[in-house]
């Protein structure tokens, strides 16, 4: 088709085009060639935006020859020579740039180096972990001092490690972990709480965690019982010895008087006792060649009937009356249920006495 249209030599070489308007001197700009099949053609307009002239050619009417007025960088490029019609291939050399793991760049896609966000929730992810309970600025100062040490690093990369930009990376791979419910935070502390576990484990967990609450209010029950018996033992002590004043119309003397608090060291008359005082007397040493107890004021007062028998299940109507006087009114319903429960339990011991 070339040969046809008159754009190749007898010996088989392109035809060049010079342009008249330009100095044989200086290198020809590029052409572009354009061949079109007559028939897929109806009318064709010749375009030139210059005068283009060839020796022994005549322009067809399908071929259209022009030159672009505006050029991109090609990967190829055709450089021609009016003495010389010989075309030659000239590709430039492909330069990368590579940019810093810091470049705030937009044609920067992603860092293959790992130095992104992801890179920096899995650092800030290890950190919490290993420690378990921890602070944003001890987070912050590890990673920084463990970028900034840089032992494989060149000295031209050394700069690129900035402190705000780590710690901004640190603060923003905390909120990722925390939305992911991989950490806490209260106030300045974080705290470990795990990794996502599938829906088995997560119940296995759940009920443990249930089970330790139940625990925890267990004994949080049994400590309130307490206090609500030494409560009740205290006060109604404070009423016999006021009673006991009305009736002698005068304080008990000095040396009746035993001030709380106190304890009682009990052991078999049998056993000798040698007992140290100290200058001061609030340090003594006992030495015992045999069995002894220790006592404190509350289970004294147990003992003395103060609380009423309640911890034992001896408390009677009247008894549990003067006893709900005796605390706070919110704290009544936990007397009354102290009662009842050491009733039931007094009653069940009765029964495993019969059968036993």
């Amino acid at each position: 088709m070339a040969k046809d249209a008159g754009l190749k030599e007898t010996n088989g070489e392109i035809k060049v085009f010079v342009n008249q308007n330009q100095n044989p001197g200086k290198p020809a700009g590029v052409l572009s060639f354009l061949t079109v099949h007559p028939a897929s053609v109806t009318a064709v307009k010749q375009i030139l935006p210059k005068t283009l002239t060839a020796a022994g050619v005549n322009v067809l009417p399908h071929l259209v020859i022009g030159t672009p007025q505006r050029t991109s960088v090609p990967t190829g490029v055709l450089l021609t020579s009016p003495q010389t019609p010989t075309a030659h291939i000239h590709t430039p050399q492909t330069q990368t740039q590579e940019s810093s793991p810091w470049s705030t760049g937009r044609s920067r896609k992603g860092d293959k180096n790992g130095k992104g966000l992801r890179h920096f929730s899995m650092k800030v992810c290890e950190k919490v972990q290993k420690k378990v309970v921890t602070s944003y600025n001890e987070v912050a100062d590890e990673l920084v001092a463990e970028f900034s040490s840089g032992d494989n690093m060149s000295p031209n990369d050394v700069h690129v490690y900035d402190q705000k930009n780590i710690r901004r990376r640190v603060y923003d791979a905390l909120n990722v972990l925390m939305a992911m419910n991989i950490i806490s935070k209260d106030k300045k502390e974080i705290k470990w709480i795990g990794f996502p576990t599938n829906s088995a484990q997560e119940c296995q967990d759940l009920e443990a965690e249930r089970q330790r609450r139940l625990e925890r209010i267990k004994h949080k029950q049994s400590q309130l019982q307490e206090l609500i018996l030494q409560q009740i033992a205290f006060k109604n002590l404070v009423q016999r010895n006021r009673q006991a004043e009305q009736q002698n119309k005068r304080p008990p003397p000095a040396n009746t008087v035993i001030h709380l608090p106190f304890i009682i060291v009990s052991t078999s008359k049998r056993t000798v006792i040698d007992c140290s005082i100290s200058n001061d007397k609030f340090e003594y040493l006992f030495n015992f060649d045999n069995m002894f107890e220790i006592h404190d004021d509350v289970e004294v007062l147990k003992r003395m009937g103060m609380a009423f028998g309640l911890e034992l299940g001896r408390c009677s109507v009247e008894q549990l009356k003067i006893a709900k006087t005796l605390v706070p009114k919110a704290l009544q319903p936990y007397v009354t249920e102290m009662a009842q429960v050491s009733h039931h339990l007094k009653t069940f011991n009765l029964i495993i006495g019969l059968f036993s």
